[in-house]
C-alpha cells in the first residue's frame, strides 16, 4: 500500500523558513518523480515543485521560485521541501504526491496519483 505522510509544517513569521518532508512507503520510492503541490484556504490546488526519481531535474512554480528547494534522499525514502522568505500567501496545506507512472517526470496535477493527508504552513505575524 502506497502512503506518503508529510510533517514539519507549522507557524512561521514572513521572511521566515520551514522544511517539509514525506515519508514514503509502499512503492519503490527511487524510481518516481515527486512533487509538492498546496492548497490555500478556499482556493483550488496549486502545484508547486517538482524532482525526478534521481533527484537531477527540478521545477518551480514561479510564486516560489528562488524561495523553495526540493530534494529527495533516495535512500532514507524521504522528499523534501525547503521554504525560505515565506510570505503570507505561501499559507496553505502542503502535500507531497507521487508520479503516476516510474521513470517518467511530468508538473501536471493529474499526473500525480497518490497523494499523503498534508501539513499545514501558517506565514502570519
Amino acid at each position: 500500500e502506497v502512503q506518503l505522510v508529510e510533517s514539519g509544517g507549522g507557524l512561521v513569521l514572513p521572511g521566515g523558513s520551514l522544511r517539509l518532508s514525506c515519508a514514503a512507503s509502499g512503492f519503490t520510492f527511487s524510481s518516481y518523480a515527486m512533487s509538492w503541490v498546496r492548497q490555500a484556504p478556499g482556493k483550488g490546488l496549486e502545484w508547486v515543485s517538482a524532482i525526478n526519481s534521481g533527484g537531477g531535474r527540478t521545477s518551480y512554480a514561479d510564486s516560489v521560485k528562488g524561495r523553495f528547494t526540493i530534494s529527495r534522499d533516495n535512500a532514507k525514502n524521504t522528499l523534501y521541501l525547503q521554504m525560505d522568505s515565506l510570505k503570507p500567501e505561501d499559507t496553505a496545506v502542503y502535500y507531497c504526491a507521487k508520479y503516476r507512472r516510474p521513470g517518467i517526470y511530468g508538473t501536471t496535477l493529474d499526473e500525480y496519483n497518490y497523494w499523503g493527508q498534508g501539513t499545514q504552513v501558517t506565514v502570519s505575524s
